[in-house]
């Protein structure tokens, strides 16, 4: 099974809200399941994005998902979709790079942003998602903060942030999955070499 194969499974089995088939039906206009999840960090690479999203899934569920107290659900709702902000954000350019052994100058192709709506990032996976279907507030939260301090918005603190963990696990469970994901599960996973690792 392919990532977009065991994304739709997961998201019909577990996404069960009114409006989850308009907002994946809307999801497979988009290049989601084709789309790198970063320019050159984790998961710069084809399919980049929903292999992302489920390896967060993944560890949400795996490390802490904590039974008849969490709901599936909503545990399935951000692991997959915290970063459909990324959908339709990159797009595939060339650049001139220098063979070292033949010393000679190439076009290769990179991943660069083309961020049409440029709403923030937590935030807009929350505008995008609540186009098609309601979030509840701990929903809502989570995906809003799953960047944590990384979010260049908070740079220098948030006590929204620092209030958002406090009042809702799931956007502290949702962080340290991302983390997760993204520093140690993915690591090595781009196919666009980057030079400061």
């Amino acid at each position: 099974m392919d990532y977009k194969e065991e994304f739709i499974r997961i998201f019909k089995e577990q996404v069960t809200r009114p409006g989850a088939d308009r907002l994946l039906s809307w999801l497979e206009k988009t290049d989601f399941f084709t789309a790198p999840a970063s320019t050159r960090f984790h998961c710069a690479c084809q399919q980049g994005l929903v292999r992302h999203s489920l390896s967060v899934y993944q560890v949400l569920m795996e490390k802490h998902f904590v039974e008849g107290e969490d709901n599936p659900e909503s545990f399935a709702i951000c692991g997959l979709l915290h970063d459909l902000c990324k959908a339709q954000f990159y797009k595939v350019s060339t650049r001139n790079v220098k063979n070292e052994q033949t010393g000679q100058w190439e076009k290769v192709p990179f991943y660069q942003v083309e961020d049409v709506f440029p709403y923030g990032h937590g935030e807009k996976s929350v505008f995008l998602i609540e186009r098609f279907m309601r979030l509840k507030t701990a929903e809502a939260m989570a995906i809003r903060w799953h960047m944590g301090g990384f979010d260049e918005s908070v740079k220098g603190g948030s006590f929204a942030m620092s209030g958002a963990f406090r009042a809702y696990p799931l956007a502290v469970k949702m962080h340290l999955a991302d983390l997760e994901s993204t520093y140690i599960r993915e690591r090595d996973t781009s196919d666009v070499p980057n030079e400061h690792r």
